[in-house]
C-alpha cells in the first residue's frame, strides 16, 4: 500500500514548477493550507486535512482530474487538480485536495 501523503510531503516544493506528465501545463505550487482538526475528529489513522494551491497561466484551462504532477526537482505525484475560481485576471489558481 503507498505512503498517506500528508501537508509535510509538499512543504519542500513551495514555490517550485510542476508539470503535468505528457502535457505541457505547468503550475507552481504556492502554498500548502491546513485545516486544524476539531478534538472529535482526531483518529490516530487519518491525516489533517489539507490543500494544495498552484499557480497557473491564465487562459488554457486544464480540465478537473487526475494527473501526474512532475516537481521541477525530480518528485512526481498523482494528483487530483482542479481549476478554482481566481478573481485575478492574470493567472489561474488550481487545487488539490485531501481529506
Amino acid at each position: 500500500m503507498p505512503e498517506m501523503l500528508t501537508a509535510e510531503n509538499f512543504l519542500p516544493h513551495v514555490d517550485k514548477v510542476f508539470r503535468v506528465k505528457g502535457g505541457h501545463h505547468a503550475f507552481t505550487l504556492t502554498r500548502v493550507e491546513r485545516r486544524r482538526m476539531e478534538d472529535w475528529e482526531v483518529d490516530d489513522g487519518l491525516r489533517q486535512p489539507f490543500n494544495l494551491i498552484f499557480r497557473g497561466p491564465p487562459g488554457d484551462v486544464l480540465r478537473e482530474g487526475m494527473y501526474t504532477l512532475e516537481c521541477e526537482d525530480g518528485g512526481s505525484f498523482d494528483l487530483y487538480v482542479m481549476p478554482i475560481y481566481t478573481p485575478a485576471h492574470d493567472r489561474q489558481n488550481y487545487q488539490s485536495a485531501f481529506n
